[in-house]
């Protein structure tokens, strides 16, 4: 199923004892729904605040139902803050995790001095005006397989290593919103929220542009790469064929 929220009033996905979760308001949704105790398997985690448009999850039923059926009835259970606009069944060896090939993060900025009400909640308000040709500098130095260390707010408990490959790291500039695209094989604990709060210290000429390259060659998380807020932040899509702009891989 693919799931949209607002994580405003999320204490991120993971279910916790005592605390409103995407995942907790799933399971019981479902629980509710057909009888059963299940477990729902997501693409990733996501932070306290943070948004998805389009996550990704899967579960299993010791019961057929009408994917219609199921759709509609958990829609109708769920807090107003998610849906799940799309549920459909899978081949019995899909994992929303381990299949996905990509993911796609933005990050969203409202560059003004005075904040949009109406996305108060969606967006981070900045009043100075950012440079988004240096933002879009710094960004094109973050591209490619790099060791993203330095970019991680846990980089030494990371599994798997901390390298990671950013195929496409973009800002751009609509009116007074200015958004931060991070499409990528994987992403490091905070790390979409780190790359945005260095790309933001650029643009406000808190950074050089050219300092890029050293941050990463640090390997070192230090108090010159800043984790930007939760709220700005969307999960907004997950890939599990090819993706679509990036070349196609050669034969294995």
């Amino acid at each position: 199923m693919t799931i949209a929220y607002d994580g405003t009033d999320f204490y991120g996905w993971q279910a916790q004892p005592g605390k409103a979760t995407v995942q907790g308001a799933l399971e019981e949704a479902l629980r509710q729904l057909t009888g059963e105790t299940i477990r729902v398997h997501s693409c990733g985690r996501t932070d306290t605040g943070v948004h998805a448009r389009a996550q990704v999850a899967h579960f299993d039923l010791k019961l057929p139902w009408e994917t219609w059926r199921l759709q509609k009835g958990l829609n109708a259970l769920l807090p107003e803050a998610v849906r799940v606009p799309e549920l459909r069944l899978a081949r019995p060896t899909f994992h929303a995790r381990y299949d996905a090939k990509g993911k796609e993060y933005r990050f969203s900025i409202w560059n003004a001095p005075v904040m949009s009400p109406l996305h108060r909640f969606q967006a981070v308000h900045v009043r100075a005006p950012l440079d988004v040709a240096a933002m879009r500098q710094a960004a094109a130095m973050l591209e490619g397989p790099r060791d993203f260390a330095a970019f991680s707010a846990n980089p030494h408990r990371e599994i798997g290593g901390t390298v990671r490959t950013l195929w496409r790291l973009s800002v751009r500039k609509q009116g007074n919103l200015v958004t931060i695209s991070a499409l990528g094989d994987g992403f490091l604990y905070k790390m979409v929220r780190s790359l945005a709060g260095h790309l933001l210290r650029v643009g406000l000429g808190k950074v050089p542009a050219g300092e890029t390259p050293a941050l990463l060659e640090s390997k070192l998380r230090t108090a010159r790469v800043e984790t930007a807020p939760a709220h700005g932040l969307c999960l907004w899509k997950i890939h599990y064929g090819r993706i679509p702009g990036l070349p196609k891989p050669p034969p294995a």
